[in-house]
């Protein structure tokens, strides 16, 4: 059985979806664009501030489902220009500290023309 996830805390899905779901100790959650959850908007300008709201955003949704950025196995990160791998690694490997598994791909359009976009799979 599997229990929807939502914090007020991470923006609310903008379509669809929900922002994860936990199915027994497992947690997926959908993919976390820079929106603030305070005002609704992409705030941030450039990468790295938009990868550390990204990472704001997963850590608000992972804490309401009862795990952490040091229980996540799994990354997948989309990012609109590879050319911004390194700079968004800058920022990534401070909040995922215990080295997830990852895939990174470039080249794409992102949802509210936002410059990255993570999902995980963590334990709880």
């Amino acid at each position: 059985m599997s229990e929807k996830i939502h914090t007020d805390k991470a923006p609310a899905a903008i379509g669809p979806y929900s922002q994860a779901v936990k199915i027994g100790q497992r947690l997926l959650t959908s993919g976390q664009i820079p929106i603030d959850p305070a005002t609704g908007k992409i705030e941030a300008a450039d990468i790295k501030a938009q990868a550390a709201q990204v990472c704001e955003n997963l850590k608000a949704v992972l804490e309401a489902a009862g795990s952490s950025l040091d229980k996540v196995v799994k990354t997948t990160c989309f990012l609109k220009d590879i050319g911004d791998f390194d700079a968004f690694n800058e920022v990534y490997a401070q909040y995922f500290t215990e080295k997830p598994a990852r895939s990174c791909v470039g080249g794409l359009q992102l949802p509210k023309g936002a410059l990255v976009e993570v999902e995980v799979i963590a334990e709880v």
